[in-house]
């Protein structure tokens, strides 16, 4: 699946994170910001890849700006980032 417009999910609220998906034409790129990178930065990562790998997603770049959140929600807001940009 390739993403067909910009979309945004999320909120900059504490145990939240703030998603923003853009079309992309050279695979996944990734941008994460998180006060907890270096705890928890390969994490967050990995359930962002993962999300998107099983959503089909093939080509995007996702801007995640993280305040704490935990793995199901990274995974929803990025589960309704992917349904937003391609309604």
């Amino acid at each position: 699946m390739v993403i067909a417009k910009q979309a945004v999910c999320g909120t900059l609220q504490s145990n939240d994170c703030f998603i923003r998906l853009y079309p992309n034409e050279d695979g996944i790129e990734l941008d994460i910001k998180s006060s907890v990178m270096a705890q928890f930065g390969k994490q967050i990562e990995k359930v962002a890849l993962e999300t998107l790998a099983s959503m089909g997603v093939t080509s995007c770049r996702l801007f995640l700006e993280d305040k704490g959140a935990l793995d199901y929600t990274i995974r929803a807001r990025v589960e309704t980032a992917v349904k937003r940009a391609n309604e």
